[in-house]
């Protein structure tokens, strides 16, 4: 199952919450990354253990599942670029009303499967990633993604950064330049 992220923030009488799945992306200005310590890296996001293939960090990557009932039998996902997330984010801040709580799913609406994502990594980076593919995980959905509707019609937002290459290309930029992550050694 994809990881659901809860954000809430209040302001008095104001809530908010922000329900998303599989981030991806880094700033496009190249200030901020994915950088997880070593010790989460095997746990980490499909984003994350792509790259730590393509440097070579790990051999290859392993994908679980190819029987699943989708047009290519890998689980399908809704990945969204950081950038749009913080831009739901200050769209819903701008919004708010007194003693209303928002709830927003916040995504791109489309499902990618995750050979879609493997592929468009490969051309993100010009490396070409080892994939093994392994049993299923039990449990795990076919097909998760979000229904942005109430976010669109609410507060007018709309994901744009969901060119899954481009965003893969602006994150894989971040990880060539910060091999260590955040640290300076």
């Amino acid at each position: 199952m994809a990881v659901m992220i809860l954000s809430h923030h209040s302001d008095q009488n104001n809530a908010y919450v922000y329900i998303y799945f599989n981030v991806i992306g880094s700033d496009p200005e190249g200030g901020l990354g994915e950088a997880p310590q070593p010790e989460l890296r095997e746990h980490g996001r499909i984003s994350g253990t792509c790259f730590d293939a393509a440097r070579g960090i790990i051999p290859g990557l392993k994908v679980k599942g190819t029987d699943y009932k989708t047009a290519d039998g890998t689980c399908v996902r809704d990945y969204i670029d950081v950038t749009d997330l913080v831009d739901a984010h200050v769209k819903a801040l701008a919004h708010a009303k007194p003693r209303k709580v928002g709830i927003y799913n916040v995504g791109t609406g489309k499902g990618r499967s995750v050979k879609e994502f493997v592929e468009a990594c490969k051309k993100a980076t010009g490396v070409e990633i080892k994939v093994e593919y392994l049993c299923r995980r039990p449990g795990d959905y076919a097909e998760v993604f979000n229904d942005p509707s109430k976010v669109k019609q609410e507060l007018n937002w709309t994901a744009q950064y969901t060119n899954l290459k481009k965003s893969l290309q602006i994150a894989w930029k971040w990880q060539k330049s910060h091999l260590n992550g955040y640290s300076h050694s």
